[in-house]
């Protein structure tokens, strides 16, 4: 760990491990009486068991293994994986909470962190108090905490409660101090673990916005989240971990992409995605079994371009004949945004289905959306209230610009693109 942020690397890993017991007790601080006793205790057991005594071997399990990485100064970076890939192991690691078993790690410049609630405050202290330790912790003057203190303040939103011990305040409030300061007190590289899915929706927004303002003034962000459109909105690149090791590492979206071929079990365009599996509601009369998506032209490798259009070919089971009043297909955002709705309720049409299998094709003209990944939702019903089937997560789509089109894609891009021109006068 060194104090000089003035390289351009601000983090580097070189064969990091972690490697865990499965069921060891918790360590103790030790005394030296507990020392002595336990020696007594092994010496009486190997005297009353000289050959018959071993002790049981323990389960081990690697968290992380053979991690090397290096971040840049003024990067936002991801880390994904699914749960037990090792993410917040690495955050604990490089935040010092937990040794390392294997590796060698430098950072560059001092490290604010955000891995859980209750972590880095006093709870018999204020938060007045414990803002002005945090600072002391990463190696601040007062001077310069009490010149950030209003802007902290001002960001949790606790001003009424600054003076009251903070195991009273809710893990809300908790939360909000909590990030405030470890994003206000200037920290050289930031390290923010899930926990903000626990702030409501514009404690979110305002949290995004910080981190951007963050890496904008050349500090150095890990972001560690299940929430991919979050990812995308605030990291450049990404990590995506696997059982402990580095199985990608890019730009955010290509990434991101690798990640939910692993969760969508590797269906392709053109590929009959099943959705027999998927996680559904409805009264299961008719249902959709399969969809296929078909290449658009002036896509790229099959995946969509922002204009659209979009053709899917969806497989459909009923039970008997019967004619469909709302058939649907919405596109979100990665956390639930609805971003379009194509139900042809909304133009009077229906659809007949056939007892067994009916196959449907579906077209979206124009999609108006900008390069990322985004999810689709599909619903089949008499009516928009009344559902045969509703599959809230069917699959996932690509949105990328035309190699042709030119131009760079910045990851801070809206959902919607638009043309523009500019007059130089």
């Amino acid at each position: 760990m060194s104090s000089d942020a003035s390289g351009a690397t601000a983090i580097r890993v070189e064969g990091l491990a972690k490697q865990y017991a499965l069921g060891a007790p918790q360590e103790k601080y030790r005394t030296l009486r507990d020392a002595f006793s336990t020696a007594a205790t092994r010496t009486i057991r190997r005297a009353r068991h000289p050959t018959g005594w071993t002790r049981k071997p323990k389960d081990y399990i690697w968290a992380l293994r053979d991690i090397s990485l290096s971040v840049q100064r003024g990067r936002a970076v991801g880390i994904i994986g699914h749960n037990g890939s090792g993410k917040s192991t690495l955050l604990k690691v490089l935040s010092r909470v937990t040794e390392p078993t294997a590796g060698r790690i430098e950072i560059r410049g001092r490290v604010g962190t955000l891995l859980e609630i209750g972590t880095g405050f006093h709870n018999e202290l204020t938060g007045r108090e414990n803002i002005f330790l945090s600072g002391a912790i990463l190696g601040m003057r007062r001077i310069d905490i009490a010149r950030r203190f209003d802007d902290i303040v001002e960001f949790s939103d606790v001003g009424r409660f600054i003076d009251t011990p903070v195991k009273r305040y809710s893990s809300g409030m908790y939360l909000r101090l909590a990030f405030a300061v470890a994003a206000h007190l200037e920290p050289h590289v930031l390290l923010v673990d899930e926990v903000l899915a626990v702030g409501d929706a514009a404690f979110q927004r305002k949290c995004i916005g910080r981190m951007n303002e963050v890496t904008g003034e050349g500090r150095t962000v890990l972001f560690v989240s299940h929430d991919l459109d979050a990812v995308q909105r605030v990291c450049g690149e990404c990590v995506l971990l696997d059982h402990g090791r580095v199985a990608a590492r890019g730009p955010t979206s290509d990434v991101i992409q690798q990640y939910l071929a692993q969760v969508t079990g590797g269906a392709r365009v053109l590929d009959r995605i099943d959705l027999t599996q998927r996680p559904r509601s409805g009264t299961g009369e008719s249902r959709f079994t399969a969809v296929r998506v078909l290449p658009a032209r002036g896509g790229v490798n099959g995946r969509t371009c922002p204009d659209g259009p979009l053709e899917l070919v969806l497989d459909i089971e009923s039970d008997a004949q019967r004619v469909v009043g709302s058939l649907a297909v919405s596109i979100e955002t990665l956390s639930g945004t609805k971003l379009i709705e194509a139900d042809i309720l909304s133009i009077g049409s229906v659809v007949r289905l056939n007892r067994g299998r009916t196959r449907v094709g579906f077209r979206i003209e124009a999609l108006h959306l900008n390069p990322g990944i985004y999810a689709v939702r599909l619903w089949l019903g008499h009516t928009a209230n009344s559902g045969f089937d509703h599959v809230p997560a069917a699959f996932q789509i690509e949105v990328v610009r035309p190699s042709a089109a030119g131009g760079a894609t910045s990851p801070t891009l809206g959902m919607v693109p638009c043309r523009f021109e500019v007059v130089q006068e």
